[in-house]
């Protein structure tokens, strides 16, 4: 197991490969379609979030405000991260992202973003939103809710020991392609 903490450094997340079981500590923001498509189309990002160095996480957390009404996150399971294909090669070279957060994985314009740029695209366990919302320590702040609701907000969360897998690395590598072109082989054999 790798522990990532912050910062997430270039050099750390170049020292990264497919298949590595990574937990991070630090701060993740959350991302989903409404926020991706509003950054691709020119929106800036409030005052506050700095993606620099930073990990975008593809989820819409379920965060409640507890007794002394403070934001409590009771589930924040992975988003399907396709979706975000039209938008994140961008996302990744404007704002200087490392990581990106997620399940199902990328496509080619995302890992190509993460060679140049030096990015990951992590895996996190989809069906899981209770157990990860336990590595969630602190809702920090909370972006854009007015303009986009809950889920579709950026939440800034702090972490601690979060677990996911490298499938895409900065490398060019990616575990998704690589299975598809397996899965791909087999079939062919036979049919």
């Amino acid at each position: 197991m790798i522990h990532l903490t912050a910062p997430f450094t270039e050099e750390k997340i170049r020292a990264l490969k497919v298949g590595d079981a990574v937990e991070i500590t630090g701060v993740l923001f959350t991302g989903r379609d409404a926020v991706h498509k509003y950054l691709a189309k020119g929106g800036e990002l409030p005052p506050g979030v700095n993606l620099r160095d930073g990990i975008i996480y593809h989820c819409g957390p379920v965060v409640l405000k507890d007794a002394a009404s403070q934001w409590k996150v009771v589930a924040a399971g992975p988003t399907t991260s396709i979706r975000e294909e039209p938008y994140q090669a961008g996302i990744i070279e404007k704002f200087g992202v490392r990581g990106v957060i997620g399940k199902g994985g990328m496509g080619d314009r995302t890992l190509a973003a993460c060679k140049a740029s030096g990015a990951v695209y992590l895996h996190a366990i989809g069906g899981a939103a209770q157990v990860l919302a336990e590595k969630i320590t602190a809702v920090r702040n909370v972006y854009l809710m007015d303009k986009f609701g809950s889920p579709e907000a950026i939440w800034e969360l702090q972490v601690e020991r979060f677990p996911v897998v490298v499938t895409m690395d900065a490398h060019g590598r990616s575990l998704h392609q690589e299975v598809f072109a397996a899965s791909s082989a087999e079939l062919a054999k036979r049919l």
